[in-house]
């Protein structure tokens, strides 16, 4: 009988591995949040003089003074959606910021193309037939070419020709 009352009672080896998880689990998040936090505590950010800001507004100036370079797009001819199928032909020149855009967008010319198709695409009649339909197309194409380029900037486009049947 004396040995019924010493003997330990059985342990749940589930519940102790649910507590372990838990604590590990504890500890892990705040390790990750104390290095977060170390990580962001020092940051400040960069302090811009009058005289540097100015210097940066002369540059960014004098480049839209400068000369803009034209680059004259081959014609597109493309199906505009809705019904009936109508055709568009569409001859883009773009204006660019400098002679680093001009031979960046010559670099990207396909994928430059492609990015107008698409955006030709999706158009139908009655979104190109109206002066303001022209110029949201034109903004929809400067818009799409300035995100896929890096260095250069395209500051308009404008249509050699434009003819929708």
């Amino acid at each position: 009988m004396a040995e019924e009352q010493n003997a330990a009672p059985p342990r749940d080896f589930k519940k102790i591995l649910t507590f372990l998880f838990m604590g590990v689990n504890v500890l892990v998040l705040g390790a990750g949040a104390y290095l977060v936090y170390m990580a962001t505590l020092g940051v400040k950010p960069k302090a811009l003089s009058n005289e540097q800001a100015a210097q940066e507004i002369a540059q960014f100036e004098a480049k839209l003074r400068g000369e803009p370079v034209m680059y004259t797009m081959a014609p597109f001819n493309t199906n505009l959606d809705g019904v009936p199928r109508r055709l568009i032909r569409l001859e883009v020149s773009l204006e660019m910021m400098d002679e680093e855009g001009y031979e960046e967008i010559i670099n990207i010319s396909p994928q430059a193309r492609d990015s107008i198709m698409r955006i030709l695409q999706a158009k139908s009649y009655t979104d190109v037939e109206t002066v303001q339909g022209k110029l949201h197309l034109k903004n929809q194409i400067v818009a799409e070419l300035n995100t896929s380029l890096k260095k250069g900037v395209v500051k308009n486009a404008y249509f050699s020709e434009l003819v929708v049947q």
